[in-house]
This record gives C-alpha cells, structure tokens and sequence, in this order.
C-alpha cells in the first residue's frame, strides 16, 4: 500500500501487541477526549490513563457492544467497498515520529480513502442526514487522515445490512490537521506536568451518621424506664463526628445524607417528647434533655446545610479563581509581551450546570486545554509576524497598528506588510518627483527671470547708448552749424533738377516718377494760370 504519511504497523487489531502499543501512542480514538469532545472520557481522565498507564476494565456489557460493533462492521465493509468502488483493508498506521497512531476500518490499497463504521443509532443516522456529525466522531477521523493521509473518510452507520445503513463522506480539512497536532502538542505538556489523582471512586452517595439506639421513655407518675442517658450520649458522640469541612464531592455528599440524618433525628425527639407529655403532664428533667439533644442536633443540621451551599459554592469559587490564575501564567510564559490579547476564557460560562466539585474542574481543565491551544496558535504568529516585522526595521513606523494585526495568519500579515511598504514607496517617489519638479520649476523661473533682467539691462544700455550717441550727434552738428556759421559765407547756387528730385523722393517716401509726375504737374498748372 501507499501512504502519503506515516507508515503501516503489522499488528492485529484486538491482540495484546496492538493493545500494547496503543498505550505507549496518541490513539485516534483517544483523540476527541484530548480535545474535549468525547462522550464517554473526559480530557483529564485521559490525562489520567496516560499518566497512570491503567485503563478502565471492559465491562460485559461494554464487551458485547463491542463485539456486535465487530460484526456489524465486517458485514459493512463490502457494501463500503461497493460505495468506493476500490477494496478495503482494516489497517493500523503511525505516523513517523512514533507519536501518533490511528487504527482504521477500512483503507483503500492507495491510501486515499478510509472507511469508519459505527454501530445503528437513530440519533448518528440523523447527523449523517444532515451532514453534521458532533466533535466526537470528527475528530477521530481527522487524526485517522492525518497519520494514513487520507483524502477523505466514508462515514457510516448500520447494523450491517443495506436496510439500516448510512453513510456520507468526511473529508481533509487542513485547518482541523494543524488544530489536531497543536492540541497533541499541548496535551504532552500538561502530561508532562500532571500528577496523577487518586485512583478515581463510583460517583459519591454520601453516608449518613451511625443510626442512634430506639430512644424509649416510659412514665407513670415518675419515669419508670428510660435509656435517654445512652440515648444522649449516642448522640453527642454521633453529632460530634460529623464533618462540616466539605472539599470533595465525597464531603459534600456525607454532608447532605447528615442534614437528612439531623432533620429525621428531630422528628424522632419530637414523637418521644410527645410521648412523654401524653403519659405525664410534666417530667421536667426528661423534657430538657430531648429539647436539648433535639436543638443540638437542629444547630448541626442548620450548620451543615449552610455549609454544603457555602462551602460549594466557594469550592467553586475557588476552582475559578484557580484556572484564572493558571492560565494568567501560562499566557506569561509565552513571552509575546504586550501583543497578547488578555481575553480571559469564559470558565464560568464553562461551570454553568456541573453539579459536581469533579465535573466542575473537568470543565474548566477541558476549557484550559483548548485556551491553551488557541493561546499557542495565536503566539506562534505573533512571533512569525515579529520575525518578519524585524527584517522590516527601516519601514517599522508604518506599522503602528501591529498590537492590532500582529494576530493575523504569516500569509496576510506578509501581504499587508509589502503592500503597506510597497504604498509608502510609491507615496515617497511621488513626493520625490514632486520636490524635484518644484526645484525644476523654480530654478526656471529664477533663470527666466535672470534672462528678463539681463535683457531689460540690456535695453536700457542699448537705450542709454543711443541717447548718449543721439547727444554726441546733435553736439557735432552743433559745432557743424557753429562752424559753417562761423566760416565766410557764399552766394549759394541753384539745386540742380535732380538733386530736387531726390530731396523729394527721400522726403515723401516715393519713387522718381512719381515726383517727376508731380512737378509736370505743377509746371502745367503755372501754364494754366
């Protein structure tokens, strides 16, 4: 056969080597207990059997469910193996760290899938209906899955024939293996801490007090037989050993079977007191002493029925306070600082309707057991998640929040730390970008400006230049005219045609013909006058 994990044990089912070895494994049928769901053994009972190596002794009643569950399976197994369409075999599997074993009904020759039979019960038929079937019976496939590596598990219920028959598939579910091994795992710690219990008692009854002699009193005028003195004595003695320090379930029970005891006592006191009275009007010294015995017995009677409220109900109290404390400790010991949510596990929801000092700390053990898991499972990622936070310490300001989202999954807490820095990246280059966009733009403007002052420097310059040579011009013509004026004066000569002409063309911006036009025109014009 082949195994995705674990390996197959040559052993059969039932002998004293299969027996044997199961003592010294994490059986799958151990396994609903060890996580709190069992119907039939609590998680420290089984902490117990482990601790202790005694297990219970098979009644014969046990034994013929037991065989009649043998049977009805073997008659299963072919209509199973026609369901699977593939051969079934009983197997025994272990897993390869020797921890972990799984004895299963049927196991195809691949490995895939499995076969779980339980004997006919209406209420697990209905489950199957429904498709929910309790803890109790998941949690045994889940470890049969995990060391046989089983996809999935064919479910059924029958009494071996196909007329009263059920069945539905239970497969893989990852998330309940890893709940699976880490509930293991907590469950060797606390063996390796447990002390064993006394070896557990039948369920406490309670004792009543050693019966007190017939009280008989005669009289006739005068008591004439009485065996109050012995009576009394009796009494005192009886009362005197009666217990009213209540700790066990055992005490608690006494303590009851005492009150019950006192009130029956009071009522024979009373009968005997009324006796004596029918027979005489007064018998003072016989009188006094029922009405004392009787009195005492009533304030042990109110005593003890005060106790077994109080003293339970601060039994209780105390078994309580004492799971708070333990598991305070434990949440220190898991050294996550301050990133650990401080949610106390609701034990007192988990003490509503136990009415025993035992099935009151089984609840709270059971309930410590699964806080502790989770606990672990929770510190376990806190620590992943700090681990990868560390390998992040340039971009640890982002992450403010992370007594917020340090609990969640490696895979998740991984993608919010590189999109938050991926973000922040992205937000950086783009301040970067903007930064040096502003210098770029500035730097231009100081460069334009620049430019337009140097031009305007430029224009004035040019400005002052040409007025400078505008005065430099005019001053020559000054001392053009101041000289010419200044130099002998001749008779001045008569412009020549053209030298007219091109005065006017340069004066009016026109060509030669135009002025030439012009002047014909002036010249016909005398004529005409």
């Amino acid at each position: 056969m082949k195994f995705s994990q674990g390996k197959i044990v040559n052993l059969v089912q039932g002998s004293k080597e299969w027996q044997d070895l199961r003592a010294k494994r994490f059986t799958a049928s151990e396994a609903p207990a060890m996580m709190g769901a069992s119907k039939y053994q609590t998680r420290t009972q089984l902490l117990d059997q482990k601790a202790t190596g005694l297990v219970p002794e098979v009644s014969e009643h046990q034994q013929r469910i037991f065989n009649e569950g043998h049977r009805t399976e073997a008659a299963a197994r072919p209509i199973a193996e026609r369901i699977i369409g593939e051969d079934l075999f009983p197997v025994t599997c272990e897993d390869d760290e020797g921890r972990l074993l799984a004895s299963m009904d049927g196991l195809t020759m691949l490995g895939d899938a499995g076969f779980e039979h339980k004997l006919w019960n209406k209420n697990l038929v209905e489950q199957i209906e429904n498709e929910d079937l309790a803890p109790h019976y998941t949690v045994q496939m889940d470890q049969q899955m995990l060391v046989s590596g089983a996809e999935r598990i064919l479910f059924v219920c029958s009494d071996g024939t196909e007329n009263s028959f059920a069945s539905m598939w239970y497969e893989r579910d990852e998330a309940k293996m890893k709940a699976l091994i880490a509930g293991w795992a907590q469950f060797e710690k606390d063996l390796a801490d447990y002390v064993p219990t006394e070896p557990e008692q039948p369920k406490a009854e309670g004792k009543a007090p050693d019966a007190l002699p017939a009280l008989s009193v005669q009289v006739q005028g005068m008591v004439t037989a009485s065996n109050l003195k012995a009576f009394e004595e009796s009494a005192r003695a009886t009362l005197a050993n009666i217990n009213t320090d209540l700790q066990t379930d055992t005490d608690f029970a006494n303590a009851e079977k005492a009150v019950k005891f006192c009130k029956d006592v009071e009522s024979r006191l009373d009968s005997a007191k009324e006796n004596v009275l029918g027979q005489m009007q007064t018998v003072d010294e016989v009188v006094r002493s029922i009405d004392a015995i009787k009195e005492e017995t009533r304030q042990i009677r109110l005593k003890l029925d005060k106790a077994v409220k109080e003293q339970k109900e601060s039994r209780k109290l105390e078994i309580l306070q004492s799971a708070k404390q333990d598991y305070d400790t434990f949440l220190s010991s898991l050294d996550v600082g301050q990133y650990m949510p401080l949610v106390m596990p609701d034990f007192a929801g988990a003490m509503k309707g136990k009415r025993t000092i035992s099935s009151l700390k089984d609840a709270c053990d059971d309930l410590m057991a699964k806080s502790k898991i989770e606990a672990n499972e929770l510190a376990g990622a806190i620590r992943k998640n700090l681990t990868l936070l560390q390998g992040h310490e340039d971009y640890r300001f982002l992450f403010s929040d992370f007594t917020q989202i340090c609990h969640k999954p490696a895979e998740d807490f991984a993608a919010i730390v590189k999109s938050r820095i991926a973000d922040h990246k992205e937000s950086e280059q783009k301040r970067l970008d903007a930064e040096r966009e502003k210098i770029r733009q500035e730097e231009e403007a100081k460069a334009n400006k620049a430019a337009e002052e140097k031009a305007k420097a430029e224009r004035i310059a040019d400005e002052k230049a040409r007025r400078e040579e505008a005065v430099t011009d005019e001053a020559a013509q000054e001392r053009k005219q101041t000289k010419a004026e200044s130099a002998p004066k001749t008779a001045p000569r008569d412009p020549s045609t053209s030298e007219i002409i091109a005065v006017l063309c340069q004066h009016y911006g026109a060509d030669r013909g135009t002025v030439i036009g012009w002047l014909n025109n002036i010249h016909i014009q005398e004529k005409a006058a």
